[in-house]
């Protein structure tokens, strides 16, 4: 799944362009790199988000095409805020 679709419907980022414009602003990284809006996310991989005043870390749990609001905070664990 990209990037920019996974940050939307993992609800990290309410809106999928938002998602996207923070990719090509450099403000997503994934395993300590910046990441495009089309890199394939993976379980396992570490996504770092550089928005607002307080970065957030987090590790990818599992990979859903759709997510109800309950099931979407199972899709990655918070490694720090």
């Amino acid at each position: 799944m990209r990037l920019d679709k996974y940050l939307k419907v993992s609800r990290i980022i309410k809106r999928r362009t938002v998602a996207n414009e923070a990719c090509d602003a450099g403000r997503v990284l994934v395993n300590g790199k910046p990441a495009r809006a089309s890199y394939d996310v993976k379980v396992g991989d570490q996504i770092e988000i550089a928005m607002g005043s307080h970065p957030i870390r987090v590790q990818v749990l599992s990979v859903n095409e759709y997510a109800k609001k309950d099931e979407a905070g199972l899709m990655y664990k918070i490694l720090s805020e």
